[in-house]
């Protein structure tokens, strides 16, 4: 009977461990995937990939919890993200003539709560933005809420906490960290 037992604990586990696996690998996939969209300037599709009610939001700082009311860098809905893509792909955004262009690091990717329909996941972020000669630097933590779809996640919420957010800059950020 012990032995028995032991085994099917064993099997257990394994799946147990199996699932987890397949499902960090599912969100690291995405969130791979949406640097990239980003990366590529593919705005509309990464837009897309948040849910109808989801949210990006930027805090000025890590002890803000929530966006309502309170002061944000970015507090956005597919609306004002979609108004945002379209001011910067206007023909007269001088600012974002050619030699512009991002490039995303997504890494240490953990996810802190799993249910059937929704994930929680945390990760840290570099993000280098080059203008004309100019190369600036962002880095942090993202917070993402996940929900599950037949289509794949979608992002109810992508929290973005910039470890450099107080610094000074010569302009402000134009699209998305």
């Amino acid at each position: 009977m012990l032995k028995r037992l032991k085994k099917v604990a064993k099997k257990t586990m394994r799946r147990a461990v199996n699932g987890h696996h397949s499902t960090q690998h599912a969100v690291e996939q995405f969130l791979y995937h949406q640097a990239d969209l980003l990366d590529r300037k593919e705005w509309e599709r990464w837009i897309g990939l948040f849910t109808e009610d989801g949210v990006y939001w930027m805090p000025p700082e890590p002890s803000y919890t929530t966006w309502d009311g309170t002061p944000a860098i970015f507090a956005e809905d597919k609306n004002l993200m979609r108004v945002r893509m379209g001011r910067v792909l206007h023909p007269d955004a001088w600012s974002q003539r050619p030699l512009w262009g991002t490039n995303h690091v997504v890494s240490n990717v953990v996810i802190e709560k799993s249910s059937s329909t929704e994930v929680l996941v945390r990760s840290r972020f570099h993000m280098m933005e080059l203008r004309r000669d100019d190369v600036r630097h962002f880095a942090g933590s993202y917070l993402h809420e996940l929900k599950k779809t037949k289509e794949g996640y979608r992002i109810k919420l992508q929290r973005v906490d910039m470890t450099n957010a107080q610094a000074a800059y010569d302009y402000v950020l134009q699209v998305w960290v």
